[in-house]
């Protein structure tokens, strides 16, 4: 089985069976044993003669192989008592009291099973109507986003995390301008990821400088209208300060809705690639491109042949994931069964680029995408209309816009999805993003850090005679190889890592993608920090005059920017502002009736070091924790041989409160290095001068590996801080991974740390 070691600890961590002690129960061979002898189980449904062992041989050895992988929930639930093999479901959110509390409860039922949930709120009348019932007044859609959040925070999917949601409102909804900015405040609405959802008409009135309708839902009159202009600016606005919301075009999705008669398409799960009528789920999948490239004299050129015969087995098993699959509504059942939808996808496209020496940021790349899709496309399609032939159409096929073809199993077949984990696994880049990064610093488990390189750049290095540790941690601290020296211009040319690309290159490639995908296409449009609102601007219009169905933007660092708050004093003038941090500090903020400096508060979330330090009466332990806007505060600890804990403990709260008041942290080294203890000087072999000068040298190390210095500055015994468990828009806010501190990539619509595997999207 051809899986790294990385590979090897993220299916052991998270998706092996463990008993009532958390210890496992089965390997990770037993484990691809185990869903292969499941999914091919389905087989004895349609043919009672069926060689299931066969079909389970195929299916083992194309996951095995890591041609194929089925998503998360059919790899961590397939064969066990739960069952449930779904990531996303849409449910349904109606405007009355029960229907909204019925769409809470069915939620938690779904978190339950492990899967994620998206709702349109936009059938509910806005804030302020009358409700006939009571002569009352409705709260409007936002308030009640704020009970399903609150809902989703008491229930965590399997026990292990909080439920992803996603939010849609219409946007001639009258609530329209709340519900773009009700996540401006990133504390707000934690456990959503929401899009606007957006109608052709809208686009045209933007693009004359017009005013369009919004429509109570309600009573579907007229309420008032509003420039679309200043509308779509305050989408861009919003998402350019935090990334959300993102944009959905609602009009495309139902355009392609093969049983429009059974409903509209109004929202799509978690991640914003799979649009799904009320009550339905979807089964998603994705081939690993980088196995279907074959050596030749002149480099390497795809395998047409094998990307046909792959995809078409992947249908099978997709098929069969709908027929074995146990639901966790009955009303999720029938629908899914009456549409077979299917979602097969891609993974590995960059690494596949990178083997051809074709760069992601051009026409060939683009037209290459096209290709492939339509590859997977076409063959996926011609196996699903073999299956009907032996196994029937999907149920609503002669009522489904699809009803004068020939008949075809499954209602849609192809989705590009997130595959953060499954891609670490599979060990190529996600999806159809560029890749992330090319060199990063992995935690591992006894303390030490260790350069991680993309193998195809290390061949290329070393087959170039360039290669060395000493390149690699300038890769490391610059982020890309663009700006690095020593490396041929060619390599840089076709190794460009995802803030090279520009956003314009991003939506090429994913409309590329989407001409031959039924469903639609994850993708995150990543901008650097100095982005303008213009910038985001831009990737919407282009969105739409390409034909995506919608699409997601991050800036990166946008979340983690407070404003400085100044406050007015007693006689009306504005407060003095707080002296600027050019290091690794942001400024406090200043209130009062006499201005003074408060600190910003700690952050939620951070990453963390610690260190043990040997002292004249013992060793002295130091954590220095940091988020994006640099250190954020000090711990200090001894050991049990004594010390004088209080000196060094407020040594570290002063530090700390200094610190997140915006003092710059070198100034604080200045002060307190070289400040001399007689203990730690009459004992021999101790590297400080007391337990300040430990602090101080301590608060060295982490700028210096924080600014992308040399990481050999961080001895072996520093640790990552303790992970903590956070929401799903929380781990969207957090640039450095809750549970090992390794850097956090913002891809296909998720965020995936390729260090340990962790997953907004589970």
């Amino acid at each position: 089985m051809p899986i790294t070691k990385n590979a090897q600890a993220v299916l052991e961590k998270r998706y092996l069976i463990r008993d009532e002690h958390g210890q496992p129960t089965e390997t990770v061979d037993d484990l691809f044993h185990r869903v292969a002898n499941a999914i091919a189980a389905a087989d004895a449904a349609f043919d009672s003669t069926a060689d299931t062992a066969a079909t389970a041989k195929e299916f083992y050895e194309m996951m095995t192989e890591l041609d194929f992988l089925p998503n998360s929930p059919t790899l961590m639930n397939a064969g066990r008592p739960l069952g449930q093999l779904s990531a996303c479901f849409v449910l349904p959110v109606g405007d009355s009291m029960e229907e909204i509390f019925d769409a809470i409860k069915n939620a938690a039922l779904i978190h339950k099973s492990g899967g994620g949930t998206g709702f349109s709120f936009s059938r509910l009348r806005p804030k302020g109507s009358t409700v006939n019932s009571t002569g009352g007044v409705a709260s409007g859609p936002i308030s009640f986003m704020k009970v399903f959040n609150a809902a989703t925070e008491a229930v965590k999917q399997g026990g292990t995390r909080r439920g992803a949601n996603m939010g849609i409102l219409r946007v001639d909804h009258p609530d329209i301008m709340e519900f773009i900015t009700c996540k401006n405040d990133t504390k707000e609405i934690t456990n959503f990821n929401i899009s606007v959802g957006i109608t052709e008409a809208f686009m045209q009135a933007v693009e004359k400088n017009g005013e369009y309708d919004l429509v109570d839902p309600a009573t579907g009159t007229v309420t008032g209208r509003l420039r679309a202009k200043e509308v779509f600016d305050a989408i861009v606005s919003s998402a350019w300060q935090t990334g959300e919301p993102g944009i959905i075009f609602l009009d495309r999705l139902n355009r392609d809705n093969v049983v429009p008669q059974v409903g509209e398409i109004e929202s799509t799960n978690p991640c914003g690639e799979q649009p799904l009528l009320p009550y339905e789920a979807c089964n998603l999948g994705s081939i690993n491109l980088v196995n279907h490239l074959k050596k030749t004299e002149q480099g390497y050129e795809v395998d047409w042949d094998k990307l046909a015969a792959t995809a078409a087995k992947a249908v099978h098993f997709l098929d069969n994931v709908i027929e074995v699959n146990q639901y966790p509504l009955p009303e999720i059942e029938k629908m899914t069964l009456s549409t077979r939808k299917i979602g097969l996808g891609v993974m590995g496209f960059a690494d596949m680029l990178l083997y051809l020496g074709v760069p992601y940021n051009s026409e060939e790349g683009v037209e290459l995408g096209r290709r492939i899709m339509a590859a997977v496309n076409n063959a996926g399609h011609a196996a699903s209309r073999a299956l009907a032939k032996t196994r029937g159409p999907f149920p609503l096929f002669s009522e489904s816009t699809l009803k004068d073809g020939e008949p075809i199993r499954n209602a849609t077949v192809t989705t590009i999805a997130p595959t953060g984990t499954l891609s670490i696994i599979a060990g190529v880049s996600s999806g159809v993003e560029p890749v992330f990064a090319y060199a990063y610093i992995r935690n591992v488990m006894d303390g030490t850090h260790l350069i991680e390189t993309n193998q195809i750049l290390k061949d290329k290095l070393v087959e170039a005679g360039v290669y060395s540790e000493e390149l690699m941690k300038e890769i490391v601290a610059h982020g890309t190889l663009s700006h690095v020296a020593g490396i041929p211009e060619e390599i840089k040319r076709v190794f460009v890592c995802a803030h090279d690309v520009s956003p314009v290159w991003h939506v090429r490639m994913q409309a590329a993608f989407q001409d031959y995908t039924d469903n639609a296409v994850s993708k995150t449009v990543n901008f650097p920090n100095s982005a303008a609102k213009a910038d985001v601007a831009e990737v919407y219009h282009l969105a739409y005059t390409l034909g995506c169905k919608g699409t997601t933007i991050y800036r990166d660092g946008s979340r983690n920017e407070q404003v400085l708050n100044i406050a007015k004093v007693n006689d009306g003038k504005e407060a003095p502002k707080a002296a600027s941090a050019p290091c690794t500090a942001t400024a406090g903020h200043i209130e009062g009736d006499y201005g003074r400096l408060l600190p910003r508060p700690r952050p939620d979330v951070t990453t963390g070091l610690t260190e043990k330090v040997k002292i004249g009466c013992g060793n002295l332990y130091i954590t220095v924790n940091y988020d994006e806007q640099g250190i954020c505060e000090v711990f200090t600890n001894t050991g049990r041989a004594g010390g004088c804990p209080s000196q060094s403990e407020a040594t570290a709260r002063l530090v700390s409160v200094a610190i997140r008041s915006g003092m710059d942290p070198k100034e604080i080294i200045a002060q307190l290095k070289g400040i001399r203890c007689p203990s730690c000087l009459r004992q021999p072999g101790v590297p400080v001068t007391s337990c300040p000068d430990a602090i101080a040298k301590a608060l060295e190390k982490v700028i210096k590996a924080t600014q992308g210095g040399e990481m050999s500055a961080i001895p072996p015994i520093m640790v990552p801080a303790a992970k903590r468990d956070i929401s799903p828009a929380e781990a969207k806010l957090a640039k450095f991974c809750p549970e090992c501190g390794s850097k956090l990539e913002h891809e296909g619509g998720c965020v995936t740390c390729r260090s340990c595997g962790y997953s907004k999207c589970g």
